[in-house]
C-alpha cells in the first residue's frame, strides 16, 4: 500500500473549510511534506493561514503542474468552481473528491482526470475517520493507491464497487457525526432535567458516548449483545429502552432521518 511519502508530485486542495481543513492537518500529521501542498480557498481560516508558515502555498498564482486534486469546495458551487480547477488537471490527473451528491460523470464533465469519489467525516480531525470510495475505470492502480494513501492517513478507508451506495455513505458516516453529536446534547439536557448540573450532566453524556463507542469498536460482540449486557431485567436501563426501542422509539426515527439524508444527497447529485 502506498503511503503520503510515496507522494512525489504537488497535491491541491480546493476548498479548505471543516473537512477539507481536517484532512489537510491529517496529511501533515501523518508526514506529508507541506511544500508539495497547494490550498485553493478564497476565505481562508485562521489555522489555514498558520499552515503557509510550514510551506504550505495557499491561493498561489502559478501552482504548477497538479498531480493530485482533492476537491472539498460546498456542492452547489462546484459548477462555478470547476471552471477554474479544470485549469490544473490534466488527463493524468487524479481528480479526489468529497463532494456529497456529486457523482464520477460530473467530476468527470466538469474537472477531466482520473476520478475517486469519496466520503470522509469529520473525526478525521483527530485521525479517526471512516472513508468509503469509488472510483472509475480511468484510474490506475497506483492512483488508486495513492487515493487510499491520502483517506488512511485520517483514519479507515473502505472501497465500493457500487457508486449507487455512496448516497447511503454519505447519510451514514458522512453526516453521522452530527446524529452522535445531537445524542451527546440531548442525553446532557435529559441528564439536566433529572438534577445534574449542567457541566456534570454534559461530561457524563460526552464521555459515556465515546466509551461506548470505543468498547463497541474493539470488542468481537455486535452492538446487540452489548446493549444486552448492559441490561437488567426490570433494571432502570430496561425502563429506558422500553421508551427508546418503543414502535415510535428511536429505530424510526433514525431510519427516516437517514433516508432523509440519502434522498438530499441524491437530490445535490441533480
Amino acid at each position: 500500500m502506498a503511503t503520503l511519502q510515496d507522494i512525489t508530485g504537488t497535491i491541491a486542495l480546493a476548498g479548505a473549510g471543516k473537512m477539507g481543513g481536517a484532512m489537510l492537518t491529517g496529511w501533515l500529521a501523518g508526514g506529508l511534506d507541506a511544500k508539495r501542498v497547494v490550498v485553493i480557498e478564497p476565505m481562508p481560516s485562521v489555522e489555514i493561514n498558520a499552515l503557509a508558515a510550514r510551506g504550505v502555498r495557499l491561493n498561489p498564482k502559478d501552482a504548477g503542474p497538479i498531480e493530485t486534486l482533492v476537491v472539498a469546495v460546498k456542492p452547489q458551487s462546484f459548477r462555478e468552481a470547476g471552471a477554474a480547477l479544470k485549469t490544473h488537471v490534466a488527463p493524468s490527473t487524479l481528480v479526489v473528491s468529497i463532494m456529497a451528491g456529486t457523482p464520477i460523470k460530473v467530476l468527470q464533465e466538469v474537472c477531466g482526470g482520473a476520478a475517486v469519489r469519496a466520503m470522509p467525516n469529520t473525526p478525521a480531525a483527530i485521525g479517526r475517520a471512516i472513508s468509503v470510495a469509488c472510483a472509475n475505470p480511468r484510474v490506475s492502480p497506483e492512483q488508486k493507491r495513492l487515493a487510499e494513501a491520502l483517506l488512511t492517513a485520517i483514519g479507515e478507508s473502505v472501497w465500493a464497487d457500487d457508486e449507487g451506495l455512496m448516497d447511503a455513505v454519505t447519510a451514514v458516516s458522512g453526516s453521522g457525526p452530527a446524529y452522535v453529536f445531537l445524542l451527546i446534547e440531548t442525553l446532557a439536557a435529559a441528564g439536566e432535567k433529572a438534577g445534574l448540573s449542567p457541566e456534570l450532566a454534559l461530561r457524563l453524556a460526552r464521555d459515556t458516548v465515546a466509551g461506548s463507542g470505543e468498547l463497541a469498536r474493539q470488542s468481537s460482540e455486535g452492538p446487540g449483545k452489548l446493549r444486552e449486557n448492559v441490561t437488567s431485567p426490570g433494571g432502570t436501563t430496561r425502563a429506558a429502552l422500553d421508551v427508546l426501542m418503543a414502535k415510535d422509539g428511536l429505530e424510526p426515527l433514525l431510519t427516516r432521518a437517514v433516508l432523509a439524508a440519502a434522498k438530499r444527497s441524491r437530490e445535490l447529485s441533480g
